[in-house]
């Protein structure tokens, strides 16, 4: 019955605000096709403002990778992580998602592929993917497409918030499935 009732709504959901929206611009005798229109090429020179940056990112992560870096870093720190209850085979998984979310979709995927779905690390990873940010990315794309120069307290924030996730999802991890 529920179910029902939250398909129905989904299913109609995004066409209502759309009509919703349409219908308020018409009565407030706003050109809505125009206004839409503005705003999607003032998305498009977004766009093209953060290619640069985006590229920029995308390297660095890769020179990481590449390097055997993120693995020396594992080594080090597997001692220290499994005092907390985090595997040494999710440590990847938490020094990568603060750089590239592709990146870490690809260790999650690698870690389902290698010891299941239902596995601790797989499990570990998944609650870490949605409990962190992609701090650089942002910091890098986006504050450099507007110009921002200085982060000043952003990136100190940003890293303290992805500390607290992956903290947080090493111990909600090991009190449900460990």
């Amino acid at each position: 019955m529920f179910q029902g009732i939250i398909n129905g709504v989904s299913a109609i959901a995004i066409p209502l605000l759309m009509l919703t929206i349409i219908i308020h611009g018409r009565y407030k005798q706003v050109k809505v096709y125009e206004v839409f229109t503005e705003g999607a090429k003032e998305g498009f020179d977004v766009a093209v403002r953060i290619i640069p940056y985006l590229v920029a990112i995308l390297v660095a992560i890769g020179a990481f990778r590449s390097s055997g870096a993120l693995d020396i870093l594992t080594g080090l720190l597997t001692p220290l992580t499994s005092m907390i209850g985090m595997p040494g085979e999710v440590i990847p998984m938490a020094l990568m998602r603060p750089l590239s979310g592709s990146g870490a979709i690809g260790i999650v995927s690698e870690l389902i592929n290698t010891y299941g779905a239902d596995s601790l690390p797989a499990r570990m990873a998944a609650v870490m993917e949605g409990s962190t940010e992609t701090t650089f990315y942002v910091l890098a794309v986006y504050f450099g497409s507007v110009g921002i120069k200085k982060t000043r307290h952003a990136l100190p924030a940003a890293l303290l918030a992805d500390l607290a996730g992956i903290i947080s999802a090493v111990l909600v991890t090991q009190i449900m499935f460990g």
